[in-house]
């Protein structure tokens, strides 16, 4: 399962690097779905990064990978 997260995270990224931002994979849980991230650049600060996470990341990555149950940021 991680190497399809990751996958998605790497078709993610340009468009957040477009805006000064970035993300990294930190985690994938196996058992729980549970994917962790790090965002990164200008996302880290700003206040739309938890709408970025749940409505941009988490929304794609459920789509692309079934077994995902949520993302968090860490």
């Amino acid at each position: 399962m991680k190497e399809k997260v990751q996958k998605v995270i790497e078709e993610i990224r340009p468009v957040l690097q477009r805006d000064g931002g970035d993300i990294e994979l930190v985690e994938v849980g196996e058992d729980d779905g549970v994917v962790k991230v790090r965002l990164k650049g200008a996302c880290r600060g700003c206040p739309m990064s938890q709408m970025t996470l749940k409505m941009g990341v988490e929304e794609e990555l459920k789509k692309k990978v079934p077994e995902v149950s949520k993302v968090v940021s860490i």
